[in-house]
């Protein structure tokens, strides 16, 4: 039985950009050569940690939503608590109101990109010529 699923893991602030995206790949690699299908990743960046965790105050955050068997989650977090860059995570089954609010909240960023692509610049204000004005 296939359930859907979200996770969101912190891995370690000192991560390079290619070292970030390793650990990604190996945790999407991971999902879909376990029967896994990848439904939705989001960067969310470097964000400041609300108490200090293993001495680090900030940590890169990222999310995958996907879809797989129970079992599964066993394993992905197996891979987690060995692997060092991961500094916190956490796994949660998606009910069905949950993955219809993922689904729109998905839209709504969609939405928001498209908007932000579509935006042209404003133009900058170009100088306004006076008449001279001529005595007589």
């Amino acid at each position: 039985m296939i359930k859907q699923y979200e996770t969101v893991f912190i891995a370690t602030p000192v991560l390079s950009d290619t070292q970030m995206k390793e650990a990604v790949a190996k945790y999407t690699k991971l999902i879909t050569d376990n029967g896994g299908e990848v439904v939705y990743e989001e960067d969310w960046g470097l964000k400041q940690l609300a108490y200090p965790i293993q001495h680090k105050t900030s940590g890169f955050y990222y999310l995958i939503e996907f879809k797989a068997d129970p079992q599964f989650v066993a394993t992905l977090e197996t891979q987690y608590h060995r692997d060092e860059r991961i500094i916190r995570f956490l796994t949660v089954a998606l009910d069905k109101d949950s993955i219809a609010y993922a689904e729109h909240r998905r839209q709504m960023r969609a939405g928001k990109a498209a908007a932000k692509a579509e935006e042209v610049p404003a133009e900058e204000p170009q100088a306004i010529e006076e008449p001279e004005i001529v005595e007589e």
